[in-house]
């Protein structure tokens, strides 16, 4: 689970530079009511450019919906230029046309991501079991249950924060939502009922996290980016065990990046799934799509 990209983000771009001298302290009081919409926005944006975003204009109006009064939206708009995620600082992502609660320190999903979804009900039209495994926010789960209509959704992850961010998320899909390490923090009746499979898993390679940006190096949590050595640890992982949990014909959908899709592919080859990679080269998505033939 790579860092938001300005092609794959759910939300306009992240400061370039969290770590420069911080524009929070520049922001002024907040005016009283009487300051017109357009000088409240004109001050967010000289806040949030001097910052760094790249997409100021945008972020200020974002903030302006969310806040409920002008010194809110002058806070708002100061734990943003200090580098925290414009979706912790609104408290929500868009994504695949959902609205998703994005709480502080969980991960954030990407617009990528939404290819992922994608393949998933291009595979699996008719799915009725559906599992988001690494589920995050449960951004995943949400988006194909809101496509597939009634299904039985489970979203699992290891860090208690996302659980019960998720938990949130596929409430109205009547999903369910379990902690624990991978399969461990499923229901075994899932056993070979599965008809979809997503797997978010982390991919960013041990050595590479220090180079993230620092919105996610600092405010997601470690579980939802390091990979292990190659990146691929988690992704082994899931596709080691995931024939027994699927159904047949269900299929395991992992995101990973172009330079480690012919080692997943291995990886899902091994474990007697048939492999493909699917890529979007406008949002550089890489999505391998495994099915359990038998």
């Amino acid at each position: 689970m790579p860092p938001r990209s300005p092609a794959s983000s759910p939300s306009p771009s992240s400061p370039a530079d969290p770590s420069s001298p911080s524009a929070a302290a520049s922001v002024p009081p907040s005016s009283s009511s009487s300051s017109s919409p357009s000088s409240s926005r004109d001050v967010l944006v000289a806040v949030l450019r001097g910052a760094g975003c790249v997409f100021a204009e945008d972020e200020a109006e974002l903030i302006l919906t969310a806040a409920r009064t002008p010194d809110e939206a002058a806070d708002m708009a100061a734990r943003r230029a200090s580098g925290l995620p414009l979706e912790h600082v609104v408290g929500w992502a868009e994504f695949h046309g959902l609205r998703i609660t994005v709480e502080p320190g969980v991960f954030v999903p990407r617009r990528r991501t939404e290819f992922l979804v994608d393949q998933a009900l291009a595979a699996a039209p008719h799915a009725s079991v559906v599992v988001d495994l690494c589920c995050g926010s449960g951004a995943v789960g949400a988006a194909l249950a809101a496509s597939l209509g009634q299904v039985e959704l489970h979203a699992a992850d290891i860090d208690a924060a996302a659980v019960n961010c998720a938990r949130r998320n596929i409430a109205d899909h009547g999903g369910h939502a379990h902690a624990g390490d991978l399969f461990a923090a499923l229901p075994g009746r899932l056993r070979g009922r599965v008809d979809i499979l997503a797997a978010n898993v982390p991919y960013v390679p041990t050595g590479e996290v220090p180079l993230l940006p620092a919105e996610a190096r600092d405010h997601e949590p470690l579980t939802a980016l390091d990979g292990g050595g190659d990146g691929l640890d988690v992704l082994r992982r899931v596709a080691a065990e995931a024939p027994y949990w699927l159904a047949p014909g269900g299929c395991l959908l992992v995101e990973t990046s172009e330079r480690q899709a012919p080692a997943a592919v291995e990886a899902f080859t091994r474990s007697g799934l048939t492999a493909r990679l699917a890529d979007d080269e406008e949002l550089y998505a890489h999505v391998v799509v495994g099915t359990r033939v038998r």
